[in-house]
């Protein structure tokens, strides 16, 4: 599946929880994730898609990690079976 239908399911799917999955864009900072995914009661998490079987680049590592050490949840998305349990653990948090 490309990553362009996976993104468009998990951003349905974020709205049929009540919530949104907005594409982040960030001018001047390569290598950050596309969504971010904000759920009822504050919760939020980062999500980087990817076409089925597809690996991170070295920097979407390096900013995944970056992310992590502040503190912030970041999942990465490759299929779109994947999208009900990544949103019910963002939920969870």
């Amino acid at each position: 599946m490309r990553e362009k239908q996976i993104e468009q399911k998990l951003s349905i799917a974020a709205k049929n929880m009540g919530g949104i999955a907005p594409k982040f864009v960030s001018p001047g900072f390569d290598g950050m994730p596309d969504r971010i995914v904000f759920l009822p009661h504050g919760r939020l998490a980062f999500i980087e898609l990817k076409a089925h079987g597809k690996k991170l680049r070295p920097l979407q590592e390096k900013r995944k990690r970056q992310l992590e050490a502040l503190g912030f949840s970041v999942f990465v998305i490759d299929s779109i079976e994947q999208i009900g349990g990544i949103l019910d653990e963002i939920r969870g948090t």
